[in-house]
């Protein structure tokens, strides 16, 4: 039976409102309409201020380029996607075995350092201390009092809407290092644009940690992907992989192959 597209419009904007963000291609399949239909919906979804049109799809109304939520509200969305995001990497990290870490402020790294610290209290790490340098008050709290990790915490003004070390200082620091591996979390990766961040000072540090390592992972869940926030601070070419939950739009995906980034898809076998 046909649908109407009332009915369509409302559950368009309720799969964009769970997801974050979704594409025309996903739609069209979805509600087995032409795409050509789909667009004339996400049309008329923003007029209505329901959502907002991006290159190849939708995200909610209030994702705008410079929208930042706080840590903790942070810390309670896509939990599910987050944990899988975090086993994956945290493989990543054991068949590397980097002796130091640069690890990123974020929801995303934190949940990656609880499952860190879950395999060093199941004695899933082979004994050999090591090192994490963060910029992040909750990371390296939770870390000081693992045996299996050894922590320097960067120094800088404290952000309190993320709880990170940024300014100068932090730059300078990280500039002065070259670690084995750095983690970074973001809020947004495009094929154009590529990796981003509302706020200039996060994206200053984020950037250094990228120059900074010999190894680059970022930690994208799939509301990130396509996604431009304010400030770019990275290229897709200064990065090596990228873990997420899903599987890239097309033209992020080819910009990805392009750049030579591996992506590792969370949750697969």
């Amino acid at each position: 039976m046909q649908m109407f597209a009332e009915e369509r419009q409302r559950l368009v904007a309720a799969r964009v409102a769970e997801a974050g963000r979704v594409s025309v291609t996903e739609l069209a399949e979805r509600f087995a309409v032409t795409t050509e239909t789909v667009r004339r919906d996400l049309a008329a979804l923003e007029q209505t201020g329901v959502l907002r049109r991006v290159h190849g799809g939708a995200v909610p109304a209030d994702v705008l380029s410079t929208t930042e939520t706080t840590l903790s509200e942070r810390l309670v969305q896509h939990l599910p996607e987050k944990r899988l995001i975090a086993e994956a990497a945290a493989e990543l990290i054991a068949t590397s075995r980097p002796g130091s870490i640069l690890l990123d402020a974020g929801s995303s790294t934190e949940a990656l350092v609880d499952v860190l610290l879950g395999q060093a209290a199941s004695g899933r790490r082979n004994g050999t201390e090591q090192l994490v340098i963060t910029n992040a008050l909750p990371i390296a709290d939770k870390l000081a009092g693992s045996p299996g990790h050894a922590v320097q915490l960067l120094g800088g003004r404290i952000r309190g809407l993320t709880r990170a070390a940024v300014g100068q200082e932090t730059v300078d620091a990280v500039e002065r290092l070259r670690p084995d591996l750095a983690v970074v979390g973001t809020n947004g990766v495009h094929a154009v644009f590529g990796l981003s961040t509302p706020d200039s000072e996060e994206a200053a540090v984020k950037a250094a940690f990228v120059r900074s390592a010999r190894r680059v992972v970022v930690l994208a869940d799939a509301s990130k992907l396509g996604i431009e926030a304010l400030v770019q601070f990275a290229r897709l070419d200064q990065i090596d992989a990228i873990v997420t939950n899903a599987d890239p739009e097309p033209d992020l995906a080819a910009a990805l192959e392009k750049a030579g980034v591996e992506a590792v898809k969370a949750g697969n076998p």
